[in-house]
């Protein structure tokens, strides 16, 4: 594996820990919650970690935007699945327009 598909692989570890600790926040019920504060602070931590390893030789534009895609989408899709929120199809597009902007963004990347 390539310097480069490392770090990409590093920011898919931190586009999944983001969606960790976002859904964790719901979890924590205001960080009242021991146990999923714990785990929640522990996936905001790795996945601040993993960014960073990653911008090592992502460009920063390129890297905070897939990394917040993934989260934004992986959050979306299991605040559906796990919290019955809306499945609408506007809500749909959306989702497919930032997928589509992330793979743009790995595709057109360099190096």
């Amino acid at each position: 594996m390539s310097v480069s598909n490392v770090s990409w692989a590093y920011l898919l570890l931190a586009g999944l820990s983001e969606i960790g600790w976002a859904v964790g926040l719901k979890y924590t019920e205001g960080f009242s919650r021991l146990l999923p504060s714990v785990a929640t602070i522990a996936g905001m931590l790795v996945s601040f970690y993993f960014l960073a390893l990653a911008m090592r030789t992502i460009p920063l534009g390129t890297a905070y935007a897939v990394w917040t895609g993934i989260g934004a989408v992986g959050t979306v899709i299991l605040g559906m699945i796990l919290f019955g929120e809306p499945r609408d199809l506007p809500r749909i597009a959306c989702i497919v327009l930032i997928v589509a902007g992330v793979a743009g963004l790995k595709v057109l990347h360099r190096g």
